[in-house]
């Protein structure tokens, strides 16, 4: 684990492999840059991997009460500078890919190319924003947990959770460890992100989006058909997963991310 100083916070991060290629991992709300462990080492042996935890996740610290998705991606861009790294693959999970669209907007130069793992490029609906501050007032109230224990089994698909019942567990004490004021402070800036469908259609950067048949948050069938793939975009559709694919169908996700990388030009 590496640490540096970001706006006079802690901001923690890894750097795995080495290979001309730099893929740059965010992983999503409620998580931690473990919550690629074992993807990312099998991304390593080809390629240099960094992945970070988002502020106000993992043991990097909050920084201010709302953590806006541009925030989030000029942490990102200080991690990148920090490792003297030009230009990387960025992949996006979830929360994690409205932060690589926001880096995306902000530092184009930057991107070889990009990814969203079971992430959108629209706004927070009327309803999610309802749900992200009951959210918001659960945590204030001392609840984190009912969150907590609501959330994490749907990042599953619901026909995997005695498959990975394990999964499901490790992925809840990661959850258990986010501090209150980074879920309040994240929530924040999820609800209040523009709209970037825009961005995504009209790039002219490799762009990969994976998606699960049976994600709970992601709606396969309402959101997928939505998103306009620009001229370099490809979709990839994980049959058996829910929000978590690089879990439910490793190899799979592995392999459409490799032959990304390979191909990118």
């Amino acid at each position: 684990m590496q640490q540096t100083d970001f706006m006079g916070k802690t901001l923690n991060y890894k750097v795995q492999g080495e290979g001309e290629k730099v893929i740059f991992l965010l992983h999503g709300y409620l998580e931690s840059l473990e919550i690629w462990d074992g993807f990312a080492d099998d991304l390593a042996e080809n390629n240099k991997v960094i992945r970070m935890d988002i502020p106000g996740h993992g043991k990097s610290e909050v920084i201010q009460e709302q953590h806006d998705m541009e925030l989030l991606a000029q942490g990102a861009l200080h991690v990148l500078e920090t490792e003297k790294v030009e230009s990387c693959i960025m992949v996006g999970h979830s929360l994690g890919g409205y932060v690589t669209l926001a880096f995306y907007e902000k530092y184009p130069e930057k991107l070889d190319g990009f990814s969203l793992f079971h992430s959108h490029p629209f706004a927070d609906s009327e309803q999610v924003k309802e749900n992200r501050a009951r959210e918001i007032d659960l945590v204030k109230k001392g609840r984190k947990n009912v969150i907590i224990n609501t959330n994490i089994p749907k990042l599953f698909a619901n026909d995997n959770l005695e498959k990975f019942k394990d999964q499901v567990e490790w992925v809840r004490n990661i959850a258990l460890d986010t501090p209150d004021e980074g879920i309040i402070a994240n929530l924040k800036g999820m609800m209040n992100r523009p709209d970037r469908s825009e961005l995504v259609k009209n790039t002219n950067k490799p762009f990969l989006l994976i998606a699960g048949v049976n994600d709970n948050y992601v709606n396969y069938e309402e959101v997928i058909p939505n998103i306009v793939l620009p001229e370099k975009g490809s979709l990839i559709t994980l049959e058996n997963s829910g929000h978590i694919g690089f879990v439910e169908e490793k190899e799979k996700a592995l392999l459409a991310l490799d032959d990304f990388v390979i191909f990118l030009v």
